[in-house]
């Protein structure tokens, strides 16, 4: 593809909770100088006459942003199909109800288990019970509803009770997904790595309920890397379909590239169509001329393009070798250890979870939104 088709718009990336899972950077310091709205509507611009058809507004807790409902409302009338991905934290009858006037056509939620206990603890705050009536306030007002639970070593063995709950509060798609291993998630690897009779025995539940409800809720479930023979064909290829934008601007081929060596790219020194075709971090890993072997002569260079650069990096420290998780990785072993370790009978189930910080006490958004004469008033 020539353009991408969905962006990414991380509009903060500060959230009300500590999930030890989190993807976002570590070094959170670095993110606080956001966007400000006039900031995102040029990018909003940019990016519809750059072929983007999708905009998912994303973070951190992006109904931590005050001036949300304008976002969506510029993204609505560009053309955009505007989809939410909250905590729910924060998503009140009023807010909602702004968001719908202004166009959302979709809403995300994340839960971190059917238990309350469960979930309140890998959230690391009280929140199972506000996520539960989130839910029915997004069915009630007539947008479809994606729950979205990371499994992993502490929940996934409660699958089947998860699917349950979706039934349950009538979502229309739940996402599976296993955790990658990326920000938070990487440091918490050796306690969230799931052992594969746990792998198993999830499967075989989602399988069953696939059959079942596959006329009423898509379900889609997506396994940990470590546990492929091949790689995930890492975001349909690197800048190839999708492009993020982080909170200060800086512009990625995928939500963790932020970890690698590559030169910085922002929307606050280019427009976007430039940096797309142009800065480094978006043509580093374009293509397939950048392969090393075994990827070069390979018939799966064009189907797995090589891997994750992001998931390289983290194992090898360097992004241009072959994903470690690939069988045929000189690297392999890197993951196998992780594997072996995590399923080994001596294993300790009690090691400790680092939580992603979270700072409850900020204000509701960092960045002054300037006036707007023939505005359209607050954007609370």
């Amino acid at each position: 593809m020539d353009s991408p088709f969905g962006l990414l718009a991380e509009l903060t990336y500060r959230c009300p909770l500590a999930c030890p899972y989190c993807s976002n950077p570590l070094n959170m310091a670095g993110y606080q100088d956001e966007l400000a709205t006039d900031e995102w509507r040029r990018v909003l611009v940019e990016a519809s006459d750059l072929g983007v058809l999708q905009c998912h507004l994303s973070g951190g807790e992006p109904l931590l942003r005050r001036d949300l409902v304008e976002i969506v409302r510029d993204a609505h009338d560009l053309g955009l199909y505007t989809n939410l991905i909250t905590s729910a934290l924060g998503l009140s009858r009023p807010r909602a109800e702004q968001l719908r006037a202004a166009g959302l056509d979709h809403v995300q939620i994340s839960i971190q288990s059917d238990e309350p206990t469960v979930s309140d603890r890998i959230a690391g705050i009280p929140s199972f019970r506000r996520k539960i009536e989130a839910m029915g306030l997004v069915k009630e007002l007539g947008w479809p509803l994606t729950m979205n639970v990371v499994l992993h070593r502490h929940n996934i063995d409660r699958v089947a009770d998860v699917l349950a709950l979706a039934e349950d509060v009538g979502a229309d798609r739940v996402e599976l997904a296993n955790t990658q291993y990326y920000g938070w998630a990487w440091r918490n690897r050796d306690a969230l790595l799931p052992s594969r009779a746990q792998l198993e025995a999830a499967e075989v539940v989602v399988r069953a309920a696939r059959e079942r409800l596959q006329d009423r809720m898509d379900i889609i479930y997506v396994i940990p890397d470590y546990y492929s023979r091949y790689p995930k064909p890492c975001m349909g290829g690197w800048a190839s379909r999708q492009l993020t934008v982080t909170p200060n601007g800086d512009v990625l081929p995928c939500p963790a590239a932020h970890s690698l060596p590559l030169p910085r790219a922002s929307v606050r020194d280019d427009p976007l169509e430039l940096i797309w075709a142009e800065a480094p971090v978006m043509t580093a890993f374009r293509g397939t001329d950048w392969m090393p072997e075994p990827c070069r002569s390979c018939f799966r260079r064009e189907v797995d393009f090589g891997g994750c650069r992001c998931q390289a990096f983290l194992l090898t420290g360097d992004a241009a070798r072959t994903d470690p998780v690939c069988y045929l990785s000189p690297d392999h072993d890197l993951v196998a250890r992780a594997v072996e370790a995590a399923n080994a009978d001596s294993r300790n189930d009690d090691l400790p979870l680092v939580p992603r910080p979270h700072r409850p006490g900020l204000p509701l958004v960092a960045c002054p939104r300037p006036a707007r004469p023939g505005g359209r008033g607050s954007p609370c």
